[in-house]
């Protein structure tokens, strides 16, 4: 275990799992994440296709997802029920406003997650299929330090050395 201010060692390892309403809090905290994944996903496919196409149909969305037409027509409705998406006979499926602001949020999400990981030194392709599965599960807290990061790396126009021991009040550009 890597030693932070919290826990320095693991002998406050039995503190943690002793406090039950506190892991109860974050085993909740990931299963609401995991709930909302996947609408958080066709939202922002569908403005996506939306922005590119005008509309997004539903053969396109089961297409881009690698996913069978009744799975998307399921979430669909879910989506619908949510406030989230207009059905339109004949045309496709529309953004509410709502839905249009989950998917900025969401794409808003992905993008300082990938910007971070970059800015690790990870590869761009790999930075990308990574935060696809991480932008759902971070906090504002943890988005603005991400943040917070980033304008750190860019001013040392480099991928930070990312050190494993406390901080000893060195430069962050210098990997101290």
């Amino acid at each position: 275990m890597i030693p932070t201010p919290e826990r320095p060692n693991e002998d406050n390892r039995s503190d943690i799992v002793r406090d039950a309403d506190a892991q109860v809090e974050r085993f909740r905290q990931v299963r609401k994440n995991r709930r909302t994944e996947l609408m958080q996903d066709y939202v922002e496919l569908i403005a996506d296709l939306i922005d590119l196409d005008g509309e997004a149909r539903q053969v396109e969305i089961a297409r881009r997802l690698g996913v069978a037409r009744p799975t998307v027509a399921g979430m669909l409705k879910r989506l619908a029920c949510n406030g989230l998406i207009q059905q339109r006979r004949y045309r496709g499926v529309f953004l509410t406003d709502e839905g249009i602001k989950m998917a900025r949020l969401s794409r808003e999400r992905h993008q300082v997650v990938e910007a971070f990981l970059c800015a690790l030194g990870i590869s761009p392709n790999m930075a990308r299929v990574d935060a696809e599965g991480i932008e759902h599960h971070v906090s504002a807290e943890t988005l603005d330090a991400f943040r917070a990061f980033i304008v750190g790396a860019a001013a040392c126009r480099r991928p930070l050395q990312i050190a494993l021991a406390p901080k000893s009040g060195g430069n962050a550009c210098d990997g101290n």
